[in-house]
Formats: C-alpha cells, structure tokens, sequence
C-alpha cells in the first residue's frame, strides 16, 4: 500500500484525489493545501517545495502535481534529486506551458502545426506589425497568468488595448514582458490530454472546455466555465491525427533535444477545415476537463502516474473509458474573472445524487461551515447514458446548491449537442 501526496487546491486536485483515492493499492490521500472539499489536508503552500518535499519523505508518499506553477518552478527535479516518487515533467519539461515563446520556438522547429506569429517585448513594435497585418490576431502573454494571459482580437483596436494592457499596463507582471502576436485561427476548440512517460503517450479520453465567462462563448476568458467528455468534434480519424502529427511528434522531439517529458501533455487544439492546429500546451491535467475525464475512467489511476513516471506505460493495457457522458458545470463566484466577494456560506452540498459529484476549488471549510474562497467555486459534474442526458443531470444538481453570489453558465455542452 502506498500513499499519495496530491499538490494544489483546485477542482482538478479534487478530482484527482478522489479517483486515487479509489485504487486498491492506495492508502492515504493527502492534498496540499487543498480545499474545503479535500480530505487529510496540509496546510503547505503549493510553492514551499522543501517543505512538500519533507512531507512526502515523512509520509512515504507518492506525489502527484496538479497545477502548473510548482512544476514550472522545478518541484519535479527537487523531488527526484531526493529519490522521492513524482509524477510531472521536469522544469525544462514544463517550459512547453511555462513560456509560450519557447513552446511556439519549438513547434516551429519541429513542424508541429501551429498559428504563424511574432515575439515582442516593445509596445511600438508590436502596435506597427498590427497595423501592418490584414488578418485576424491573438495577443498572448508569455508566461503563467493562471489561463487569462490570452486576448482574442476583433479588429486592430482590440489589439492595440492589448498590447498595452500586457506590455505596458503590465496587467500580468512579468508574465507580460514579452508577448506574441499571432494569426487567428477561427475553428473548433477542443482539448486533446495524453499521459506521456517520456517515450508513448496515451490518450485521454476526448474533451471541450468553455473558456468564456458567458453564454455562448461571451467575455473576457476565464480559467475555464465548464467540459464535457467525450466530444464528437474529436472523431477516431481527427484523434489519430491530433496523436501521430502532434501528440506524438511532441513527445518525441523533446526526447531528441533532451528534455524528456513525463506527465500529463495537454494540447489546446483548434481545427480548421479539418485540420488540427495546436493554440497552447499545458502540461498538466486540464481544470475543468479533469473532472469530466476522471469520473469516465475505468482504470486504476494510480498504476498509470506510476508506470509514466518510470517510464514504463508500455507494460500496461490501454486505458478503458465508461460508455457514459460526463459534463462539468463550473460555479463561480459572480464578479469573476475580476473582483468577486468571498466566505459566503454554500448550501444544499448534502443533497444526494448518484449520478453527480461535487468537486470543490475555490472553497474553505470553516467551523463545520463550507465557504466560498475563490472565483471558480465548485465543478458539479455528472454522468449521463448521452451527453444530452449528462448535461440534464449536471444542471439538475446546481440547482440544489446555493450561495448569494452564485453564478454559471447556462450552455455547457451544447456546442457538443450541434455535432450529434
């Protein structure tokens, strides 16, 4: 029996503690700092490498990391120079979401298809090459900036509000010190995750986030308002394609230049005309496509982040997936992506429900009460014998939860519905 150590405090951490949880060689899940939904948590902050480090020595755990901002930080590389067991890639490994400079450097060199684009650190230079383009762009920044650091233009004013809102107004710190301009691509989003070891990379099952904060993809982004898996806009052929010309060519051109990578290999995908285009890497497990993804697997967990981590997936058979749909409904505090109030106390979590479960993120648990401590509050997911069924089924469970500024989106799934 071992136990597992689960970094983070999100949705996603939810979701991977309980699934871990699950497995028949798993003691103990602890989550650092977790949420007031997590159980047995540690009170580390997701950046005290040493001490998480000390925890797991102490504790005889296997360490799974959620967020992106302890990997990017080089937690895997600190673990394994202590011969602690860690699943993640290693802070070189990482810069494929960690800078999108370096990534999109990358895929160019390696012909993994992508949006032509310019790098700029001069707000000059980059309000010049806007006015000096005729087609549709995108301004990202280069670091983290917790999934908002992306600004999707219509028209050249747009774009000059976010060249300065990055570079000038420096809105996401040094995230924002340097930035890319690249062509719009308008096509379908989906999310396309793979558990790599380094050497194969499997597929998760398929998925689509909704990133906007309102309805029908509406206003600013946002770390993610809702998924669903699987999604028909990834068909068996577009699947094949995405692992062969993207997933695959990935993983192995980052073996060649020497930095392997283990862990979850997540590719915001967009496709056009039938053609997949790879938006950003993450390299971690989505939020809030974990949810979904988690509730739909019918394997042990456990033993595949172990065999990625020893490079070892090929001695396992291929993942097997429940029938059923899964679709995640983000709440969220009302104010977010900006200002939002917190520690409102949140009712109806105790109402049952068998074919739903509440994930929490953005939540504390305080004198036997539950409160709301962030944006993106709870990620209630459902599962559904058709997606149309889930949806019904994970709308139906929001409805029993309650606080005073309670917010969703009312189209999850429905951009699933118009491909049936």
């Amino acid at each position: 029996m071992v136990n597992i150590l689960v970094v983070g405090s999100g949705g996603r951490e939810h979701a991977l503690s309980w699934k871990l949880s699950q497995s028949s060689k798993v003691d103990k899940v602890f989550t650092a700092p977790g949420n007031g939904g997590t159980k047995n948590n540690v009170p580390i902050p997701v950046e005290n490498i040493k001490e998480l480090a000390d925890f797991a020595s102490k504790n005889q755990c296997f360490t799974v990391v959620g967020p992106e901002a302890p990997l990017a930080n080089g937690i895997v590389d600190y673990f394994e120079s202590k011969n602690l067991g860690i699943f993640g890639p290693s802070k070189n490994g990482a810069q494929l979401e960690s800078s999108k400079i370096w990534a999109k450097q990358f895929m160019k060199r390696n012909n993994i298809p992508t949006a032509k684009f310019e790098i700029f650190d001069n707000p000059k230079e980059a309000s010049s090459y806007v006015e000096s383009v005729d087609h549709p762009i995108v301004v990202k920044a280069d670091g983290l900036a917790a999934g908002k650091g992306v600004i999707v233009c219509n028209g050249k004013d747009e774009a000059f509000s976010a060249i300065d809102t990055i570079l000038v107004k420096k809105t996401f710190g040094d995230a924002g010190n340097k930035i890319i301009i690249e062509e719009r691509i308008d096509g379908i989003e989906a999310s396309y995750i793979a558990l790599s070891d380094g050497n194969v990379a499997v597929p998760m099952a398929s998925s689509q986030d909704h990133k906007r904060i309102y309805d029908d993809d509406k206003g600013p982004n946002t770390g993610g308002m809702g998924a669903y898996s699987p999604t028909p806009i990834i068909d068996e052929s577009m699947a094949k394609k995405i692992q062969t010309d993207i997933i695959d060519k990935t993983i192995h051109a980052m073996k060649k230049e020497g930095n392997i990578f283990r862990g979850f290999l997540y590719a915001g995908i967009m496709i056009k005309n039938k053609e997949p285009f790879v938006l950003e890497y993450n390299v971690r497990m989505g939020d809030p496509e974990c949810q979904p993804i988690t509730m739909r697997m019918d394997f042990d967990l456990y033993d595949y982040l172990h065999a990625a981590s020893a490079g070892d997936l090929n001695s396992l058979p291929t993942p097997s997936w429940k029938k059923q749909s899964a679709v995640c409904i983000v709440l969220a505090s009302q104010g977010y992506p900006e200002s939002y109030p917190k520690g409102e106390e949140i009712s109806g979590l105790d109402a049952d429900d068998n074919n739903s479960y509440v994930f929490h993120a953005g939540t504390n648990f305080v004198n036997g009460k539950i409160l709301t401590n962030g944006g993106r509050v709870l990620g209630v997911t459902a599962l559904g014998d058709s997606l149309k069924n889930a949806i019904g089924n994970a709308y139906s469970a929001t409805e029993k939860i309650s606080w005073p500024h309670k917010y969703c989106r009312k189209d999850i799934g429905k951009k699933g519905l118009a491909y049936l």
